[in-house]
């Protein structure tokens, strides 16, 4: 019922409800709710611009959070150094680019428009451990075949401990229906057809594209019970069948080192997250973490200031080189590549005719009008430019969009990484 996330202010609505366990379908909403300010802030080693994120906690039954807009957002270090932050696009931005310095300690500061102030804990980076190496593993979990993404570290110091990983992974779409060919839906005001449909080339790349995901866990790991500081960890399990890795496939791990603190935080909001915790009779107590109100000392405050050390690493996959005697994975939409059923052949091959009793029936207006409110392509009909005939019994093949037109889902803007 509530996923895994990896920004925590998503699923600390869990802190405010009460719900009771039930076998009956129930409309669940909520019970004492409590206005409360989230506060998402990491920054890094990373030279960038550091992005903070304020919030509002937010009732079950309403669609998502409320961005808390108009504050005041700065970092100071123990130098008086003060860095700013300007609101941009829902989240706060450091209007400079700065990274956070080994022996430098920091300290986060939030003024709501409202006049409530807020301020972290004086924290510090921690170890500056690289991530060595991210590999693949092909395995078996739970009676799945799949590819683990693996993360490999090393602090020969002995003093991170705490780990923390999100990753970016993008993958090629292939449109399998794809034609050069598109039809355009011409409408006119006389004749039995709605419209003309104009056969052309087509203008824009539609049957490669890229899509990107990002990590929707909150993932962790430590090295307490190892004798040495040394990370072998699986970031990322891809089952066989899964279409992301059917053509070629990219991961970006990033790994950040964290605190004890910082640790317990991302290792409890983890465990409240689940789909258990939500509806079991226990309803956990609120989550604190190293934000406080400047202003209300009984005020509750959502989130955590983290200086992490971080590092990534990217590695690119080909489904044949990691399986190279299984099948490749299916595409994510109904697009058979052969009519060979009476039901396949019945639901893609239609008559483009607009007679009132032929037989087979004609279904010249739905193609038609597939194709003007384009939930529908066309499919190497013809290899004319032009308009297609509306007064005789014309076989149209038809697909849903996403078979033909990988845009419709996806991006055909090649990343500026990919490698083929």
């Amino acid at each position: 019922m509530l996923k895994k996330i990896t920004t925590y202010k998503l699923v600390l609505i869990v802190l405010f409800i009460a719900v009771s366990s039930c076998t009956t379908p129930y409309n669940y909403t909520t019970n004492g709710f409590e206005n409360a300010i989230v506060i998402e802030a990491t920054i890094t080693n990373e030279l960038k611009k550091q992005e903070i994120k304020l919030s509002r906690t937010y009732k079950f039954e309403d669609e998502g959070p409320v961005f808390e807009t108009g504050a005041t957002v700065s970092i100071t270090d123990d130098l008086g150094t003060v860095y700013g932050f300007d609101e941009e696009n829902g989240s706060y931005f450091s209007a400079a680019e700065f990274k956070a310095l080994p022996g430098r300690t920091y300290q986060l500061h939030v003024k709501t428009k409202d006049g409530k102030s807020y301020s972290s804990t004086i924290e510090k980076l921690t170890t500056e451990t690289n991530l060595d190496d991210i590999y693949t593993n092909v395995t078996t979990k739970e009676g799945v075949l799949g590819v683990e993404i693996r993360a490999k570290s090393y602090d020969p110091a002995n003093s991170s401990k705490y780990y923390r990983y999100e990753y970016d992974e993008t993958y090629k779409v292939i449109a399998p229906k794809w034609s050069p060919y598109e039809a355009i839906a011409i409408p006119k005001n006389s004749g039995p057809a709605p419209g003309d449909l104009f056969i052309q080339r087509r203008t824009k790349e539609a049957r490669i594209c890229y899509s990107t995901k990002k990590s929707d866990a909150i993932i962790l790991t430590n090295t307490n019970n190892l004798s040495e500081d040394r990370v072998d960890f699986p970031v990322r399990f891809i089952p066989s069948t899964d279409y992301v890795i059917a053509n070629r496939y990219s991961i970006l791990v990033k790994q950040f080192v964290q605190n004890l603190s910082a640790y317990t935080f991302y290792q409890t909001l983890s465990k409240i997250s689940g789909s258990e915790s939500l509806l079991s009779q226990t309803q956990p107590g609120f989550l604190a973490g190293n934000i406080k109100s400047d202003t209300d000392t009984s005020e509750k405050v959502i989130g955590f200031f983290d200086v992490s050390a971080y590092s990534e690493k990217r590695i690119f996959l080909n489904f044949s080189d990691v399986f190279p005697n299984e099948k490749l994975p299916s595409y994510p939409y109904d697009c058979p590549m052969a009519l060979i059923t009476p039901t396949q052949i019945k639901e893609h091959q239609l008559l483009y005719c607009f007679a009132d009793n032929n037989i087979p029936p004609c279904f010249g207006t739905t193609v038609y009008a597939d194709i003007a409110q384009g939930t529908g392509v066309y499919y190497n009909g013809y290899n004319f430019l032009g308009i297609i005939p509306n007064n005789g019994t014309v076989t149209i093949e038809m697909y849903d969009t996403e078979c033909g037109d990988c845009t419709s889902f996806s991006s055909n803007i090649k990343p500026l990484f990919w490698i083929d």
